[in-house]
This record gives C-alpha cells, sequence and structure tokens, in this order.
C-alpha cells in the first residue's frame, strides 16, 4: 500500500495517480463519467489542507482532515475495482485512512464531503456495498442529503424580461471572468478579469463563508448581481464537474428575484457547455428550484461517524 501524504496541495505521483483514476473509472459506476476528475480534484485542494490518498493496486482511498473542526477527519473517496472486489481491501483502505487521521490529531471519522472541496455529500445510497461497509465497520448513519437533477433539455432557462426589470432597478447582471475557457491561473487571463473573480469571492466571503469563496473562486462560471458597483447576489457552476452552486443573495437585495436570474443563467452556460442535465448538490430549498427550472430531487446521500478511539 502506498501512503502519498498532502499537505496543502502536495500532488499524488503521476503513477499512483493514474492508478487511483483508473481504479475510481471502474468501481464508482453512478460517476463513470467524471471519477477521474474527482481524484484529480481531492488531489488539489485548497491551500494548508491535510489529505492523504492510499493507493493499493486495485484499491484508493483519499482522506482530509476539516479546516472548520480540528477533530474532524473525513473519508472523502473509496473505490475498489470489481475485479479486487469481496477480499476486504476495501475494509484495509478504511482502517488505513483511520489510522492515518488519528495520527493527524482526528477524534471522529466521517464519510461525508469536505468542503469546499470534496465528491459527495455522503454516500450516494446506490452504492449500497460502500454503506454496508461503513455499517460493518461500526461508523453511525447520522443525517441526509440530497441533490436535485435540473433537466437543461427542456427546462426553460430565458431570462430576458427578468434582466430588463431588474435594469430598470438599477441592477446589472453580469457574469465575472475570466473568458470561458480561460483559467484565473493563466497568463491569458486578463488582470481585470482576475479582478472581477476577486471582488465576488471577497463579497462571497463577506456574507457567507470562505469554503464558499473558494468555490465562487475556482467554479468554471460565476454570475453576480450588483447595483452602484455593489454586490448583491452571486451564483456559480463548474467548481465540482457539472454541479450548479453555491449561491446566495444578501440579506438586503433579497426579494429581488435575483436567484432564479442568477440560476437560469449558471445552467444556460452548463447547456452551452455541451451538458445534458446538472446537478444541484447539497440542496436546501426543493421547492425554489423546483419552480424556477423543473430540477427534480434525485441522488440521496447518507452522511457516517464513528469516534476514533
Amino acid at each position: 500500500m502506498t501512503r502519498v501524504p498532502g499537505v496543502g496541495g502536495a500532488d499524488l505521483e503521476r503513477a499512483d495517480l493514474e492508478r487511483a483514476v483508473e481504479v475510481a473509472e471502474a468501481a464508482l459506476t453512478l460517476d463513470a463519467a467524471e471519477a477521474g476528475a474527482l481524484v484529480r480534484r481531492l488531489a488539489t485542494p485548497p491551500a494548508g489542507r491535510r489529505w492523504t490518498a492510499l493507493v493499493d493496486g486495485g484499491g484508493v482511498v483519499m482522506a482530509s482532515m476539516s479546516g472548520k473542526d480540528p477533530g474532524g477527519g473525513h473519508i472523502d473517496l473509496l473505490a475498489v475495482h470489481p475485479r479486487e472486489q469481496g477480499r476486504g481491501l476495501g475494509r484495509r483502505l478504511v482502517r488505513a485512512a483511520e489510522e492515518w487521521l488519528r495520527e493527524q490529531g482526528a477524534t471522529q471519522a466521517r464519510f461525508a464531503g469536505n468542503p469546499p472541496c470534496y465528491a459527495w455529500p455522503g454516500i450516494d445510497v446506490r452504492y449500497t456495498a460502500a454503506a454496508c461497509l461503513a455499517e460493518s465497520l461500526g461508523y453511525e448513519r447520522h443525517h441526509v442529503a440530497w441533490n436535485m437533477t435540473a433537466d437543461l433539455t427542456s427546462a426553460d432557462l430565458s431570462t430576458d424580461g427578468e434582466m430588463a426589470r431588474l435594469a430598470a432597478q438599477g441592477v446589472a447582471v453580469r457574469a465575472a471572468g475570466p473568458a470561458p475557457g480561460e483559467s484565473l491561473a493563466t497568463p491569458t487571463a486578463s488582470a481585470g478579469a482576475r479582478a472581477d473573480r476577486e471582488r465576488v469571492a471577497a463579497f462571497v466571503a463577506e456574507h457567507w463563508n470562505e469554503r464558499w469563496a473558494w468555490e465562487a473562486a475556482n467554479a468554471s462560471g460565476l454570475h453576480y448581481a450588483e447595483r452602484d458597483g455593489e454586490p448583491l447576489a452571486f451564483a456559480a457552476w463548474g467548481a465540482r464537474p457539472a454541479w450548479f452552486g453555491p449561491m446566495g443573495t444578501a440579506p438586503a437585495a433579497r426579494g429581488l428575484g435575483l436567484g432564479r436570474v442568477l440560476l437560469r443563467r449558471c445552467l444556460a452556460d452548463l447547456r452551452a457547455a455541451g451538458y445534458g442535465s446538472a446537478q444541484i448538490g447539497w440542496v436546501g430549498p426543493l421547492r425554489f428550484y423546483s419552480r424556477a427550472v423543473g430540477a427534480r430531487a434525485e441522488r440521496v446521500f447518507w452522511l457516517y461517524r464513528r469516534d476514533l478511539a
């Protein structure tokens, strides 16, 4: 078993990374199209995060420490290649991850997403073997989370009328830089685009938290509303591949209908990028998303935890 310590974004060795990607793509059948991207995402977390990847031929587990709770450890991803399943490899990987978490000072291990850089909120209930493994190892199911799915082939994503209404109230709705296909870290991203993205991320940090700010700063697309140069609301997509979120409106601007407009603009971006559907992750207000874009509750996740002796 190869332990790959990661502190503040240290990369997996190329061979281990490719092996982990291969295993994830074979094992994570519900997420096969983006399994490789998930592994790479977890291997490039926010600066300062303590994390590790344990790779053992046909299996991989990735774990990290919570920045919010110093005693909280997270098992972020577990995958065992189908040809290796049924031999106890998953159990050994979880126990090895727990040992690493103890070394980092964790008093609790969680099968739960470690925002802002995570694969899923918890264990998708359709990954039955993973849920059974967690329970057999003494993990307690303590919470339920869910995603909603928006069908981009049929959803009404029009915003022209609402944009005109907002403009009459002095509210402008814009897309934050960089341009599509650019990265904030590349020389082609203009200084103005980077400054625009950073300004919106600072607004998110001020009104919500640093986790959402990281997602806004690293999202593929970011839309926001402002009046007199002051941001009022934001919505992001692609911080997690093919997912929408986070989104928020400052208290003083609620009731203007900004969330619906920003949501639709983000989903229109996803449709233009070739996606037929979008996941709205870790949802709270079911009714809002259902009415705004016809989204339906679909993926359900069980969150597990176990105290580490």
